[in-house]
């Protein structure tokens, strides 16, 4: 801001953007509505002032705002912020702030409200909408995704509403908070010599405390067969190495139950496959890392003598009413922190467990060696017409090895069959199951990252949902060089498993087409993606998709625009 900043004043809605742009959020996706006016001519006042404002990006739907949100965090870890419309935009919010509550991913959430007065004021109704748009409790709409709420009553508390926006959704447990912004009180003035000041209100840190670490280290360490199950991937690249040669070090098989992010490299020796079954039913010890459900109590038993230490955030997932899996110790913090922690821990008793992890070691990486030859050779036996999405993932490993590549995946290309060994190497869509989040969420993650390889792969169902019209455009409009692949069996394939799992040798298992899981006749979603000028291919024989691949990714190496290819897969 200028050096005269204390004679400044601003509207408020100019002194929100600035704020946020103080204390260090990067972008603003924003979708307008008629209560943005003072948002809009904040921006323009704003940038007259020569005051530095957040990068304010149109997204033409709430959804694509909230999945871009999330996918910006999960490559850079930083804090963003969503702005949308009152009380319909706020709706069209929910999934995405679902989807980031469940993976602890922080965002700022704002809306507008509709006008309270009718007349009289700068920023009161002027047209029918400002009554149609009224409710009772418009938070309500967001309140059990958010850790905090709060509606912005007078210009002169923005400086303090906004830090304690930051501070509560970038404090551990991590996720999204809510903030109402009135029309009225953004076109009131707004003094602005606090904007630039420093954060006043800074996020909490957790960590468990050393006692805690050193009885879950002496757990593992004096434990005949430990296992450790892994959704939430080990938080930084950092403990992504330490885990991976600690797990080395001591021969324990790392289970990747519905993984959503990557913990250990699919073809270390330790990777135990996606199927705890195995494991448990002889673990005396089981490292759960950041998991919302670490197996399934329907399927799956523990031994009675079985100690399990749960390791996250919020290692309890307080906010789930019903989760009642063991936890014979918690270890709460940020889960790279706290990997790293019980590490140096470890360490102090491995020189008394040198021989007995050396013999583990060798039979537990036989088992996997086997586990990993067979994934693969399922995988391999998927190329028939039309394809497996095994056989999707296959190739697609094949045609980005080497590379500095990210995979988003929902409902799309499964884990098991690709070579992954990087930290943030894989993505999977959150537990909460709000569809239509990879599509955004990739194109987040390209945004922060514009050099990187970002593959989105989705299913057909979960393409429709993600508003793929304005996803294109958002592709289009910012340059976001990404790879969709769309997996079309021209039916909910997710629906269908459910049922058949729940009534295998069922009325709907035996009929030619299962009631409510068509999605027949399926649109050419290539021809959406051409009208925002995307590169497009369809891949419906087995034997062509490894070139189709090939020339995708070349064509994003040399144009560094986006490339749609629809790939006919199997039910």
């Amino acid at each position: 801001m200028k050096s005269d900043k204390a004679q400044i004043t601003l509207t408020a809605g100019g002194a929100v953007l600035a704020r946020m742009k103080a204390i260090g959020v990067d972008y603003i996706f924003a979708n307008s509505g008629t209560d943005f006016p003072p948002i809009i001519e904040g921006l323009a006042e704003a940038n007259a002032k020569d005051i530095e404002l957040p990068n304010a990006l149109v997204m033409p739907h709430e959804n694509a705002a909230m999945g871009m949100a999330h996918g910006y965090y999960l490559a850079t870890g930083k804090t963003q912020a969503v702005m949308a419309h009152t009380n319909v935009g706020l709706a069209n919010c929910a999934i995405g702030a679902i989807n980031a509550a469940t993976e602890h991913v922080p965002v700022i959430l704002m809306s507008g409200r509709t006008p309270v007065m009718e007349q009289g004021r700068l920023g009161a109704r002027t047209v029918p909408i400002g009554w149609g748009q009224e409710m009772r409790d418009q938070a309500a709409m967001v309140r059990e995704a958010s850790k905090w709420e709060y509606e912005l009553k007078f210009p002169e508390q923005v400086p303090d509403v906004v830090d304690r926006a930051y501070a509560i959704a970038s404090s551990v447990p991590k996720g999204p908070v809510y903030v109402s912004l009135p029309r009225e009180v953004l076109c009131e003035p707004c003094p602005g010599d606090a904007i630039d000041a420093p954060l006043r209100m800074q996020p909490v840190r957790v960590m468990p405390p050393s006692e805690s670490l050193e009885d879950a280290a002496r757990i593992l360490a004096n434990a005949k067969n430990p296992v450790i199950i892994a959704q939430r991937g080990t938080g930084t690249a950092e403990a992504f190495d330490r885990l991976s040669s600690l797990v080395d070090q001591w021969g324990i098989p790392v289970v990747q139950y519905w993984a959503i992010q990557l913990a250990l490299g699919t073809d270390h020796p330790m990777m135990a496959g996606m199927d705890p079954a195995p494991w448990l039913k002889d673990a005396d010890a089981v490292l759960v890392i950041d998991c919302l459900a670490p197996w399934s109590p329907d399927i799956h038993t523990l031994r009675d003598d079985c100690k399990v230490i749960q390791i996250g955030q919020n290692p309890l997932y307080s906010r789930f009413p019903g989760r009642n899996f063991a936890a014979d110790l918690s270890l709460t913090g940020e889960t790279g922190d706290v990997i790293m922690a019980l590490a140096d821990a470890l360490d102090r008793h491995h020189g008394d467990h040198r021989e007995t992890c050396a013999d583990r070691r060798e039979k537990v990486a036989a088992i996997n060696a086997a586990t990993r030859k067979k994934a693969l050779a399922a995988a391999d036996a998927g190329s028939v017409d039309p394809m497996t999405k095994a056989f999707v993932s296959r190739c697609l490993s094949e045609a980005i090895a080497g590379r500095s590549a990210t995979v988003f995946s929902e409902l799309g290309c499964p884990l098991e069959p690709l070579s992954l060994s990087k930290h943030s190497s894989w993505y999977q869509e959150p537990h909460s199951g709000g569809l239509g989040w990879s599509f955004p969420a990739s194109m987040g993650y390209q945004l922060a990252d514009k050099d990187k390889l970002v593959i989105a792969t989705m299913g057909d169902g979960s393409y429709m949902f993600a508003n793929p019209t304005a996803c294109h455009q958002i592709a289009e409009a910012l340059e976001l060089p990404i790879l969709i692949l769309v997996l079309n069996n021209n039916e909910w394939g997710a629906v269908r498993q459910s049922v058949t799992g729940m009534y295998p040798d069922g009325y709907a298992a035996k009929t030619n087409q299962m009631p409510l899981t068509g999605l027949k006749p399926s649109p050419d979603f290539t021809k959406v993606a051409e009208a925002s000028r995307a590169w497009t291919a369809k891949a419906e024989r087995a034997a062509d998709l490894p070139e189709i691949l090939r020339r995708a990714i070349a064509h994003i190496d040399t144009n560094r625009t986006h490339a749609l290819v629809e790939v006919t897969i199997a039910p």
